[in-house]
């Protein structure tokens, strides 16, 4: 008996260590892929295992699910154990799959076991490795290969030394690439419980931008392993995820990683040959090996190389990076270029990276020329010289703005006053006419000019040179449209221009005419002949017909030219007067305007009458038709005009422009309506009580006072208005006021309840009658108040104690208050018989153990019920049936 007991144990023994010796062996992991054609893909599985375990010879096969209810086994492609690296061995798992669809799928591996002695994640021998990478398919953003990473997943560091792992990304479409550290997951893809990041002196992070991995310092000896995912992104959105679960070896040594030197980030025109020098030093002077990868190691035309490669063979090294970049390198993302200095120390050999980001900028357009022809201006350019560009972008502004590129600065950017006007999509198009849509640019703006190449990505090359041209002025420009400035009280309005210099006496012979238009309003939509000068010097006049002033919007005039032998020459752009428009409020107005000028207004200055003053004063400026005049008094007048000051572009014209207002008037008013009050609150279900609590942040108020374009409210309130709705089918009902506390908390207890649900509403107001926007509703239903639920025994012996059958919150083994929530019950007891002993509709049932029918005392014994109780909820009354026994104890 002894020795077959003995044979059990060693069986088992045999069985638990031989499982465990065939299933621990995966160290790090990663799934990638490549798109083939429509939605089909290539998958590689890339896995690290212990080279020692009987298990990597038998996984020749790795079951791999695809997201879409659908799963296969990847062959093993390649299975071989790692150069001068102890008991390691890299496996490569490939094969393809269709999708049935566009969508994002989630591909996963989950293959046991970890190996065992894994530091930071518990009892790792019996830990799955789970890896998992997204796919988005979406056919609008273009098909995806995910990244490729270059730098395996297997490292090793020293205790006390500082840790640095770049995976060597590369997007082979160039998407941009984010990372981030996550932890590492175990069976079903959830995270491993009790997993820690590794213990460091400092810090243990890694850059969302390069990707580099940074452990300052490690403190104890051991294998970690730890993961990140890597995201990339296109237009703005996720194309997909590569998770990678990597292993890094803590070892105790007392020599430091090497150090290298090179340049920062850079960028190169395509076409021109980059080249720069690295150095790798080792301090401890043992050997050092310095190589490079990443995606300009990876293109398919004219790739980057190092020379030599590695270098090596002393404890100084130096190599050349060398790339003849060509256009097809162009993309709105940099390459990732990783340079990996290894020494040759002793127990393990450290590493150090260095980054360098390359940005390959397409050369600008050559030669844009812009010339004026009627009431446009024509432009023309080179075609790029990258024939994969797919057109261009032209941008316009007023003026010639002195502005050169910086080193590596692409398109044009909006601080240089320019703005996009139009985007070509055809490389071939090296013209276009600017004409303002056909409606005709105005005389005396300089127009300047850039343009760039565009390509797939969005990526855009150098500006192009600055070219600028202007309209013929051969048609008089208008200059001023003013409230008369002398005297502003009159409202009258002066309105100038410019004469035409550049007038084609022979198409347009002499006598000359002027006619000059106004309008009521912004829209040209009836204009009105108000005078006529028959000599070009006679450039100005006073508009008595009209009252600035009281007019209720602003004028309008444009001036038109006429041969008289031949008739109308042209005319100048429509130009308004300036008209402010005022919106009162709180101890402040708000002033508006927005005239419609063809000059350009730079500043305006805001002037202001006090009340009882006589005269006014500048109160301040703004460059933004808008401007808050605060710190005023309610119901007190205040009379405003504004002053604008602007240009023309083009020498050789009134400079700088002027022109004023109306004169306005406004009264500040306390119109401000509290802020929206926060309501919270709580049930006490015995007492049929719910009490509310309510609170304006102050916060809220500041934020509302500081805001620009948001409705404003303060936290002036005087009470709290309480409004309540018992069920869905009710409207909201006042139901009480309480008084309002600065930045504290107010309560409100409804009581005399017949049931605690029902929703809240709370308003603020203050003392002149504003109302603030309502709070969140704030609703209880029957879920606050324990459920209606029945004892199963009780002792009618006239005790006073436990005398009767009522019911209790079972929750809490307490008496329960079922008027909170129960509005009837239809309850009947009866014996084991099936004979009815008591009947009511009373939701506290009080049944006292006597036979209803007779009065007399039922026997010491089971008795069984069905109630009905018809619970008042939110949505209405709902019934709900209990059936159960109840037993006499005597």
């Amino acid at each position: 008996m002894i020795l077959m007991r003995k044979l059990f144990f060693c069986f088992l023994y045999f069985i638990f260590f031989t499982s465990i010796s065939y299933a621990t062996h995966q160290r790090a992991a990663e799934i990638t892929y490549k798109h083939l054609s429509g939605l089909t893909f290539e998958f590689t599985i890339t896995m690290y295992t212990r080279t020692s375990s009987p298990a990597d010879d038998t996984r020749t096969f790795m079951p791999i699910s695809w997201g879409d209810g659908t799963g296969s086994d990847l062959e093993r492609i390649v299975f071989e154990p790692i150069p001068n690296v102890y008991d390691i061995t890299y496996n490569l798992y490939k094969g393809t799959h269709t999708f049935p669809a566009p969508g994002s799928y989630l591909i996963s591996v989950e293959d046991p076991n970890r190996n065992n002695g894994v530091n930071n994640i518990p009892n790792s021998v019996n830990v799955p490795m789970y890896i998992e990478t997204e796919i988005v398919i979406n056919p609008f953003l273009g098909y995806n290969n995910s990244v490729q990473l270059l730098n395996p997943p297997i490292d090793q560091g020293c205790v006390g030394k500082p840790f640095i792992h770049n995976p060597g990304a590369y997007d082979p479409d160039g998407d941009s690439l984010s990372y981030r550290l996550v932890i590492c997951k175990g069976a079903g893809g959830f995270d491993i419980p009790g997993y820690t990041y590794p213990l460091a002196s400092d810090t243990f992070a890694i850059n969302q931008i390069s990707g580099d991995l940074f452990w300052q310092t490690p403190i104890l000896q051991g294998e970690y392993n730890v993961a990140f995912v890597i995201d990339e992104w296109r237009y703005g959105y996720k194309v997909g995820s590569v998770r990678r679960d990597m292993q890094i070896n803590i070892v105790a040594c007392d020599h430091d990683p090497p150090e290298i030197y090179t340049i920062e980030d850079t960028c190169v025109v395509a076409g021109d040959f980059l080249q720069f020098d690295v150095m790798a030093i080792d301090p401890d002077g043992t050997n050092v090996t310095l190589t490079a990868f990443g995606g300009v190691f990876e293109q398919a035309e004219n790739p980057a190389y190092i020379e030599p490669d590695p270098a090596g063979g002393n404890d100084t090294v130096t190599t050349t990076f060398n790339w003849p970049t060509t256009c097809k390198h162009v993309r709105i993302e940099p390459y990732s270029t990783v340079f990996k200095a290894i020494d040759d120390g002793l127990p393990v050999n450290l590493v150090n990276f260095k980054s360098v980001f390359i940005q390959v900028i397409a050369p600008a357009p050559e030669n844009l020329e812009a010339s004026a022809l009627g009431i446009g201006i024509n432009l023309e350019w080179e075609k790029s010289i990258c024939e994969n560009a797919v057109g261009y972008k032209i941008y316009r502004r007023s003026g010639e703005s002195g502005w050169e590129p910086d080193f590596c600065e692409t398109g044009v950017p909006a601080y240089t006053g320019f703005r996009l006007i139009q985007q070509i999509d055809n490389i071939n198009t090296t013209t276009f006419r600017d004409d303002n849509n056909g409606a005709g640019l105005v005389h005396g703006i300089n127009y300047c000019y850039r343009v760039t190449a565009i390509f797939y990505d969005e990526a855009e090359s150098y500006a192009s040179n600055e070219a600028c041209a202007y309209l013929k002025r051969d048609v008089p420009i208008i200059t001023h449209v003013s409230n008369d400035s002398l005297d502003l009280q009159t409202g009258h309005g002066i309105i100038a221009w410019s004469k035409p210099t550049e007038l084609d006496t022979i198409q347009f012979p002499g006598p000359y005419k002027y006619n000059l238009y106004r309008n009521d309003g912004l829209v040209w939509n009836t204009p009105v002949l108000i005078a006529s000068f028959n000599s070009l010097n006679d450039t100005m006049y006073y508009d008595d017909d009209i009252d600035m002033n009281t007019n209720d919007g602003p004028y309008s005039y444009r001036v038109e030219l006429e041969s008289v032998p031949v008739g109308y020459v042209g005319g100048s752009q429509k130009a308004s007067s300036i008209f402010i428009q005022t919106s009162p409020t709180d101890q402040e107005v708000k002033l508006f305007w927005l005239p419609e000028v063809p000059w350009v207004n730079e500043e305006f200055i805001i002037y202001r009458k006090d009340p009882g003053e006589t005269t006014y004063d500048s109160v301040g400026y703004a460059r933004v038709p808008f401007y808050n005049d605060t710190g005023l008094i309610n119901n007190e007048s205040y009379c405003y005009y504004i002053k604008a000051i602007g240009h023309y572009s083009l020498p050789g014209l009134f400079d700088p422009l002027i022109n004023f207002s109306q004169l306005t008037c406004a009264t500040p008013v306390d119109n401000v309506p509290p802020c929206a009050p926060v309501l919270t609150g709580s049930t006490f279900c015995d007492d049929n009580i719910n009490q509310l609590k309510m609170i304006i942040p102050i916060d809220t108020c500041a934020y509302y006072q500081s805001c620009f374009d948001c409705q404003a409210c303060d936290c002036d309130a005087e009470r709290y208005d309480i409004y309540y709705m018992q069920s869905l089918t009710d409207d909201f009902k006042l139901i009480g006021s309480v008084d309002y506390m600065y930045n504290d908390t107010v309560y409100f207890d409804h009581r005399n309840l017949e049931s605690v649900v029902g929703c809240y509403a709370v308003t603020a107001v203050d003392s002149l009658g504003n109302v603030s926007d309502t709070s969140n509703i704030f609703c209880i239903d029957y879920e606050a108040c324990p459920a209606y639920c029945l004892p199963n025994v009780f002792t009618p012996n006239t005790d006073g104690f436990n005398d009767l059958f009522v019911p209790m919150d079972c929750e809490n083994e307490g008496p329960a208050n079922p008027y909170a929530n129960v509005e009837r019950v239809d309850m009947t007891i009866f014996n084991r018989w099936g004979k009815i002993m008591y009947t009511t509709d009373d939701p506290m049932i009080n049944w006292d153990g006597k036979n209803q029918e007779n009065g007399q005392d039922c026997p010491a014994a089971p008795y069984f019920y069905i109630c009905d109780a018809y619970i008042i909820t939110f949505e209405g009354i709902k019934k709900q049936t209990l059936q159960g026994s109840i037993t006499i104890v005597r």
